[in-house]
């Protein structure tokens, strides 16, 4: 139950009542996210449980559910659109009333939770046997990754920037790698995280403590900038950084929320003659998961490679300290054993 960053707990719950197109899932895996430190973000909301990026085994099915079954694995996806309304239609799924309104109850650090009908038709996937639990819990970070780096509409050959060396800065680097990107470059402030990105596939990994992101960014790309720059830390001034360092005509993709409290000032007149294109990316859909799940059980991205720790669910205050201050951690998994 988290209540603040320095406040989590263990608790007792009833375990949650299914319905007749509900299912209840034991919990085996659950991811650590970044969102999960985003105290602007969880303040009017907490005591809550978290836990977005489930994966467990079937445990109690209802009458009116037909494909699935006890002792099935499953990944759960936490929200889920309608697919009918005006947003759905137009591939907007994230903006769907929907997709805020569906929930797994109580979150993912619990040793059980129930599965809505909505999210339980539309994004609830079986996990094939050779993914294992630890794995699929990579289903939903990818899946937001991807989303995020195909509106970058990357060609074979571009100069793709990251910053910020997360989960989801490493995880854009593999799929840029798949992309087939030219130049792929990651900075960040943890070595051992950029380590990782260079074997996962990045040419230049940058400590930007150390380094001049932007020196090396112009000296890769002849001077031009990047053809796409993807900002995975919730920070204003990486956000400018990443608009100073792309080329004209290119994209920045805004792949994590700042506080609402907080604005950039930019220049329209400089927007205008270099048309750099600012494209925010929030969550994920169904279509999304699915492709991660592929690259996942495909091993075209590596999950193994991505997750640094991992502890018991008796031991998840342990588990938030070390994903919130650990030099050495990069993706922290909960399990449920």
């Amino acid at each position: 139950m988290y209540y603040s960053l320095d406040d989590v707990r263990i608790e007792e719950m009833p375990t949650p009542e299914t319905g007749p197109e509900e299912i209840l899932v034991e919990m085996k895996a659950c991811g650590i996210c970044g969102s999960d430190f985003m105290e602007w973000y969880l303040e009017n909301r907490a005591p809550l449980v978290l836990g977005h990026e489930p994966a467990g085994i079937v445990v109690k099915v209802g009458d009116k559910v037909e494909d699935f079954k006890l002792g099935e694995r499953v990944f759960v996806h936490h929200h889920v659109a309608c697919l009918t309304c005006h947003y759905c239609l137009r591939g907007d799924y994230t903006m769907c009333k929907q997709f805020g309104q569906t929930h797994i109850h109580p979150g993912g650090f619990a040793e059980y939770f129930k599965v809505p009908a909505p999210n339980l038709q539309i994004d609830t996937l079986k996990i094939p046997d050779k993914v294992s639990f630890e794995d699929a819990t990579l289903i939903e970070p990818i899946a937001c990754c991807i989303k995020g780096i195909m509106k970058c509409d990357i060609k074979p050959g571009d100069a793709v920037t990251i910053i910020g060396d997360g989960p989801s800065g490493v995880i854009h680097v593999a799929l840029a790698r798949i992309l087939a990107a030219g130049t792929i470059i990651i900075s960040g402030h943890h070595d051992s995280r950029l380590k990782i990105a260079k074997r996962i596939g990045a040419d230049l990994a940058v400590n930007s403590y150390k380094e001049d992101l932007a020196e090396i960014v112009r000296e890769a790309t002849e001077g031009r900038g990047a053809d796409a720059v993807i900002v995975t830390v919730p920070n204003i001034k990486a956000l400018s950084n990443g608009i100073d360092i792309c080329r004209k005509g290119g994209s920045v993709c805004l792949f994590a929320p700042t506080s609402p409290k907080e604005y950039i000032t930019v220049s329209p007149n400089r927007l205008f003659f270099s048309e750099i294109k600012i494209i925010p990316s929030y969550s994920t859909s169904h279509i999304e998961t699915r492709t991660a799940l592929k690259l996942i059980s495909s091993e075209r991205i590596k999950a193994k490679e991505l997750i640094t720790h991992r502890f018991p669910l008796n031991r998840i205050e342990d588990a938030f300290e070390t994903a919130a201050k650990s030099k050495e951690c990069l993706k922290v998994v909960v399990l449920n054993e």
